[in-house]
Formats: C-alpha cells, sequence, structure tokens
C-alpha cells in the first residue's frame, strides 16, 4: 500500500462518497417504488444504475480521489471496467425503454419481437464491452476479433441445435404467426401459449400441464390458431339418431339445444347437417363456436348432457357407434296416467278430478311426460303459454329480468307444484322463466286438457287465479327491489302445500 497518497482534500471525497452515496441509494429507492407502483417500464433501467452504476462510480470516486491508487494497477482497472460495462447496459435499457416499451400500439415498435430486442442489446453490450477492454485494458481488437471468430466456429458447430433454435424463433417473431395468450394446435399438441424465449415455445394445455416446444420443431409443424383471425374456436361432433327419427325434428333439436347451452354463441349461428346413413342410424354433423377454448370441454360436455334430455322430451332415438340407447316407450300411457294421479292427488286444489278414473283417462290423452337436466330453462321469459307443468321430481327456480337487465330469483317451485300458470291463462308471453335447479321431471298438461279440468271443476279456476295474483305480486316486488342490495324477498307461494 505505498501508493496510498493522502492529501488534504481527501476528506471532501471522503464525505461525499459516505454521505452522498446513501442519500442516492435512498432517494433512487423512493423513486423506483413510485414508478413500479405506476407500473412504468423505467423502473428497471433505474433499478440498474442504482445497482451497478452508482456503486461501481462511488468505488471509483474513492479509489482516485481517496485512497489515491495508481490507476494502473489491477483492481481500478477492473472497477472501472465493470462501471463501463454497467453504463452501457443501463444506457441500452433506457434505450430499450424509450423505444420500444413506450411504444404506441400498432406501431413497428410495438410490433418489434422481444426475442431480438433482447439478442440485439446483448450484441451491443458484447460489442460495448470489448471496446471497453481495449479503452481500459490496451487489448488487441483485431486479435480479439480472430479469436472469437474462430470461438465461435467451434461454439456454433457444438450448439448448433440450440442456435438452429434462436434462429427459427427469431423467424417465428418476425412473421409473428402467434402471441402469448393464443390456443395453437402444433402437431397433435393443443395449448394456450404462456411464454416464448430464445429457444421454445411453452404452452399450457387443457390437463394443466406445460409442454416446452423447441423453436425447430414449431418451425417444421403445422400451426393452427384457434385465436386467430377472430377469438371463436370451432367445434364439430357427430351424433347418431334413428331412422324412426323425422331428421327436420332432429335438425331443429339440436339447433335449439346448442342456442340453450351456455358457453355455445349464437352468431355465428350453429349448424346441423346430415353426414351419411349408416346401417342402423342417420349420422348428423353438428358444428358450434366457443368464445374461450379453454372451455371447450366443460361446454362439450353440457351439450352432450342435454341432448339426451331434449331427445327424451321429443321422442327421438338416440345412436352411437352402433349402439342404440332407445327411449323406453312400453306402456306410456299407463305410466302417464299412474303419474298423473299420483301428482293431481298431492295438490289438493286438483284432488276432486283424481278420485276418478274417467277424469284421469281423458286427461292422460293431452298430457305428457318430460325431463330436463340441471340448468336448462324450461320455460324463457317472452315464450307464448302452452301448458300447465307439474313437477313430479326435482325442483325449479323462478327468475325475472328487471329493467337493468339483471336476471332476479323470485321464488323456487318444489315437487308436487305447478308452473307455467301465467302465461297459459293470460294468452301473453311468460313474465318469468323457470329454470331446473337440479334433474327434473314434469307432467306437461297442454291447454286443452287444463280448459277440460275447468270445466268439470270450476273451483280449481278460482283457486288458480290466486295463485296467478300472489305469484304476480312477488314477480312485482322482486322487480322494484334494489338490485345491490340483493335483499331477500318473503313470497306467499305455498297455497297449494
Amino acid at each position: 500500500m505505498s501508493n496510498l497518497s493522502f492529501t488534504n482534500d481527501w476528506y471532501t471525497w471522503a464525505v461525499v462518497v459516505g454521505l452522498g452515496f446513501p442519500l442516492l441509494v435512498i432517494l433512487l429507492g423512493e423513486v423506483i417504488y413510485h414508478l413500479q407502483k405506476r407500473s412504468k417500464p423505467i423502473a428497471s433501467t433505474l433499478q440498474v444504475v442504482k445497482n451497478l452504476v452508482l456503486p461501481g462510480l462511488m468505488l471509483m470516486v474513492l479509489i482516485r480521489n481517496v485512497l489515491k491508487l495508481d490507476v494502473n494497477q489491477n483492481f481500478p482497472k477492473l472497477v472501472a471496467t465493470l462501471f463501463w460495462i454497467s453504463v452501457i447496459y443501463a444506457s441500452l435499457s433506457l434505450f430499450n425503454v424509450i423505444l420500444f416499451e413506450e411504444a404506441e400500439a400498432n406501431t413497428w415498435r410495438a410490433r418489434m419481437p422481444k426475442l431480438l430486442i433482447d439478442l440485439s442489446r446483448l450484441f451491443l453490450v458484447l460489442v460495448g464491452s470489448a471496446i471497453v477492454l481495449a479503452a481500459v485494458w490496451g487489448a488487441d481488437l483485431a486479435g480479439l476479433a480472430t479469436g472469437l471468430g474462430v470461438s465461435s466456429i467451434v461454439i456454433g458447430l457444438a450448439l448448433q441445435d440450440t442456435l438452429g433454435s434462436i434462429m427459427s424463433g427469431i423467424a417465428l417473431l418476425l412473421e409473428r404467426p402467434f402471441s402469448v395468450g393464443d390456443w395453437l394446435r402444433i402437431g397433435d399438441i393443443e395449448g394456450q401459449v404462456i411464454d416464448i424465449n430464445w429457444r421454445s415455445v411453452r404452452l399450457l394445455t387443457l390437463q394443466r400441464q406445460v409442454i416446452i416446444v423447441p423453436h425447430q420443431l414449431v418451425g417444421k409443424e403445422i400451426i393452427r390458431n384457434y385465436s386467430q383471425p377472430e377469438r371463436i374456436y370451432n367445434q364439430r361432433i357427430n351424433i347418431g339418431f334413428s331412422y324412426d327419427s323425422p331428421p327436420n325434428l332432429v335438425k331443429q333439436v339440436l339447433t335449439s339445444t346448442a342456442l340453450a347451452t351456455q358457453g355455445i354463441l349464437a352468431e355465428p349461428e350453429p349448424e346441423i347437417k346430415t353426414t351419411s346413413y349408416d346401417e342402423t342410424a342417420i349420422i348428423y354433423e353438428v358444428e358450434f363456436f366457443i368464445e374461450n377454448f379453454e372451455d371447450v370441454e366443460q361446454i362439450l360436455d353440457r351439450f352432450m348432457t342435454r341432448i339426451w334430455y331434449a331427445a327424451q322430451r321429443n321422442n327421438l332415438t338416440l345412436y352411437r357407434y352402433r349402439y342404440e340407447y332407445a327411449v323406453e316407450t312400453a306402456d306410456k300411457a299407463d305410466s302417464t296416467s299412474s303419474k298423473l294421479a299420483q301428482s293431481l292427488n298431492s295438490i289438493p286444489g286438483f284432488m276432486p278430478l283424481a278420485r276418478e278414473s274417467k277424469n284421469l283417462d281423458d286427461l292422460a290423452k293431452g298430457t305428457i311426460v318430460q325431463q330436463f337436466g340441471a340448468g336448462e330453462k324450461v320455460v324463457r321469459q317472452g315464450d307464448p303459454g302452452k301448458a300447465l307443468y307439474i313437477i313430479i321430481a326435482g325442483q325449479v327456480k323462478v327468475t325475472v329480468t328487471n329493467e337493468f337487465g339483471m336476471e332476479l330469483e323470485v321464488m323456487t317451485i318444489l315437487r308436487g307444484e305447478f308452473f307455467g300458470e301465467m302465461a297459459l291463462f293470460s294468452g301473453e308471453p311468460s313474465p318469468v322463466s323457470i329454470i331446473a335447479i337440479e334433474d327434473l321431471q314434469v307432467l306437461v298438461i297442454y291447454s286443452d286438457a287444463v280448459n277440460t279440468m275447468i270445466e268439470r271443476q270450476p273451483s280449481l279456476g278460482r283457486e288458480i287465479g290466486q295463485i296467478i295474483e300472489a305469484r304476480t305480486k312477488a314477480i312485482s316486488m322482486a322487480q322494484q327491489a334494489d338490485v345491490s342490495s340483493n335483499a331477500e324477498v318473503e313470497l306467499p307461494m305455498r297455497i297449494f302445500k
């Protein structure tokens, strides 16, 4: 340490380093904290200044102005080298923030691939480091370039697969066939892009597995992008129905079921096509669109489940791969009469009708049994009323759409009760929607049969009128309630119980 030389002003620089460095660190820390809270990209540049540039600068000041070390010694040269490389890195980071991070959308700067920017910055840092080595250490750039050239050939041969992936990645990013968030099919792999790095694409599959696909493989495979040009996904499935099922009715049922399934888009409208006549069934292709590809399995399950209920309600026979799933039709008339008698006996107002077998036989002719899956709408608000529904199994909820477009739950109707009377007797569209809470089985008594019941028992009409009045008041109360408060309304609904 013979080179130490304390002069009269060394303490001034010592105070500058001792006080200035902590104050600058604290000041930059506060600025960075506030910029990070506002999600400003320049915070990362100031982080580099705080952690690299500022310590290097203060160490250089300490060495040159306090300790007075010889700048030609190795340690001061090493500090100077690290300082200038940090300055170059911070400058490039600032340049990147100004030119690319703050770029407006739909400009060439915003479309510049991040991978290409990172590679360019790495290249400039290496070039800057070479210049610093030449200036501080007196390195021969020509010899260094020759050495780097030979080394690059050796490294290139050793890492040709990795470098090939990087070059393929640059080509893909310049072409921009996909971006983070898109759903892709690459070969036999389907998933959502969660990251694009130097050598690979990371996909998150529907099974929540992360698959890493090298850029070389991506460049060789056919890429199907489910998110472009529109973020909607097309789904096609084949379903078989019996030759006894009229094709036009099948198409109508499949279309209405698809439109009623949550998650299937109404625009573009689902399409049903007759594709083939197999040995035991007619095969129909159902094509529909969904908005979120990650929901495809749940939506498909929901749709396929509802097809069974729709087929039951419309007396259609489902087939699949030559195996028949037939609706049991034996003794349907007797079964309907039996269920009708049990249902009418559970409702005091209908009990007199259920005592006479003639009444039951006449009513059974205008009555059918239908089944609905949980979540299906049995009656839609605005639909015309054609029948009275008596619940055999399950329960439903009644909802109404208020003036703000919010769907409010009004009441719950349980097993042994009925619904559909408001639209049926008023002749106006249904003021409510009826939704199955769980798997539902109902007796559907059509208007002619209902009129027959009232003719044979006039008191029934008065009791139904009381029900309509009570439910109308409940609907009015629900519509006037404050939606934001979610206030529960006491509803006098159990008149028949």
